[in-house]
């Protein structure tokens, strides 16, 4: 906040100058207080390992000229916006809210910190001072989908879902529909958890799924758990997240990444250097902020050559996964030959597409 004081002399307004110059030497010396807010624990080797990589690639980049601080573990609700609001009490400029639960609380807190920052991790709701940043995951299960057709036996892959939001459906349609692509015998079962990160559930769920006969298993959870159950059974799986390549070559036969790292840096970057205004971010596989995790010699050469080729047009902008001609679950058309989806229907996709089978929880 500015003052304009009245001053009576010259020589009290000469102090006051001084006084004034050294305290802004002294604020522009200080480091900008960066805050960020998870809903998991960095140990969970996925969603929040990730982000908290990103942090520290912060710290690294910019040194001393930073400072961050973080609240884990934060259910996403009421809890986040006691966090969020104590991030910002405690001096934080810019805040990192990396979950899509954290939307709401997010924009709650935003309007009454109207001099601080936010951004905000797969959310669509924005402010002045409230910007949304996500990758296109679905670009990364578009490979791993494709692999994941051609290294089912049984004709079967599963897949452990969270919570019924248009990133996870567009998720598993994406990797249905490139899997199906390269394997048209190919089914994928959904198992809903209804949470990012409790390991027994999603261990409980993998097995639920390798009882009904998969081979291959992909997830969009945030733990090892799943990975550690299909390595018990003897299958293959994906890394979600992260590389979680300490799983490699078997059960991980490749992984879908998150890497907000670059992102994150330059955020830091505009703020420090006054740039900073709020924007949307939509980046995926060109951008690197969605990477395809190394495949591993367990994948036939093949596969992993096509899978490859798949990547390179997808960020050449030469193959789309939701091109059509693609028909909804009942049948009915959505896109046409040569069609394809643009991004608001992206951003709300609801349904599955055709071949899919069960229902999305309402």
């Amino acid at each position: 906040m500015k003052r304009r004081t009245f001053l009576a002399n010259s020589a009290m307004a000469g102090t006051a100058l001084a006084t004034g110059l050294a305290g802004r030497a002294m604020a522009a010396d200080d480091p900008l207080k960066v805050g960020f807010i998870y809903v998991g624990v960095p140990g969970d080797g996925g969603w929040t390992y990730q982000h908290n990589l990103a942090k520290k690639a912060v710290e690294k980049h910019y040194g001393d000229k930073v400072k961050t601080s973080v609240i884990e573990n934060v259910p996403e609700g009421a809890d986040a916006e006691r966090a969020l609001t104590q991030l910002a009490l405690a001096g934080n400029k810019l805040i990192f809210a990396t979950s899509f639960g954290f939307m709401d609380p997010t924009m709650n807190v935003a309007k009454k910190f109207p001099k601080v920052n936010f951004e905000m991790c797969t959310g669509y709701k924005s402010a002045p001072n409230v910007s949304n940043y996500s990758g296109r995951f679905y670009e990364g299960r578009a490979v791993c989908g494709a692999i994941a057709g051609q290294m089912t036996k049984s004709n079967k892959i599963g897949y452990i879902a969270s919570f019924p939001i248009p990133e996870v459906i567009r998720g598993i349609n994406s990797a249905y529909i490139n899997a199906k692509r390269t394997n048209p015998n190919v089914e994928i079962k959904v198992v809903w958890v209804y949470t990012w990160f409790d390991p027994a559930k999603e261990a409980d769920a993998a097995q639920a799924l390798i009882n009904e006969g998969v081979d291959v298993l992909m997830q969009h959870t945030d733990s090892t758990a799943a990975m550690a159950v299909a390595k018990k059974a003897g299958i293959v799986a994906f890394g979600q997240d992260s590389d979680m390549s300490a799983f490699a070559p078997t059960p991980r036969i490749s992984a879908l990444i998150d890497n907000w790292a670059p992102y994150y840096i330059k955020r830091v970057g505009d703020m420090m250097n006054g740039n900073w205004k709020a924007e949307n971010v939509w980046y995926g596989l060109k951008e690197g902020m969605v990477e395809v995790g190394e495949i591993t010699d367990a994948v036939p050469a093949k596969v992993k050559a096509h899978a490859l080729d798949l990547e390179t047009k997808i960020k050449a902008g030469t193959y789309h996964t939701f091109e059509g001609p693609l028909n909804k679950q009942d049948g009915s058309v959505w896109l046409k030959k040569g069609e394809v989806a643009d991004d608001g229907a992206l951003a709300g996709l609801n349904f599955y597409v055709e071949g899919i089978k069960g229902k999305i929880p309402s």
